[in-house]
């Protein structure tokens, strides 16, 4: 699941809304809908993520971090870090070999980490 899948169930389950209903309200099959929490979709674009903030009456900061989340919601990630240095390339590469193994804690740590070093 990425991180926009589970924002979007949490809020259909908050408001009590069924798949098919959000579904059939923003245009797209449950299917799609199912696809999309679960990560075996992309990200959507633009539009669908307005579509989404609308149907919620998502504004302000929300919206802000709604978008935010799907931005960083891409369940199959590609590096490209020719051009960068070694260290870019093992850091990549050390990620890419060992993500499956860490626990949530460890994640989070290292999320963290990158945040601040990126001041955000």
């Amino acid at each position: 699941m990425t991180p926009l899948g589970e924002k979007i169930r949490a809020l259909r389950r908050q408001r009590g809304v069924s798949r098919k209903d959000m579904a059939s309200a923003i245009g797209v099959s449950a299917a799609y809908l199912s696809a999309l929490e679960h990560g075996r979709r992309g990200a959507p674009n633009w539009t669908m993520v307005q579509k989404i903030i609308g149907y919620f009456n998502i504004i302000w900061d929300e919206a802000d971090e709604f978008e935010r989340l799907a931005d960083s919601s891409h369940p199959r990630v590609r590096l490209d870090t020719s051009g960068l240095s070694p260290a870019a390339t093992e850091l990549a590469n050390l990620l890419a070999g060992n993500i499956a193994n860490m626990d949530e804690i460890d994640i989070a740590r290292i999320t963290a980490a990158v945040r601040e070093a990126l001041g955000k």
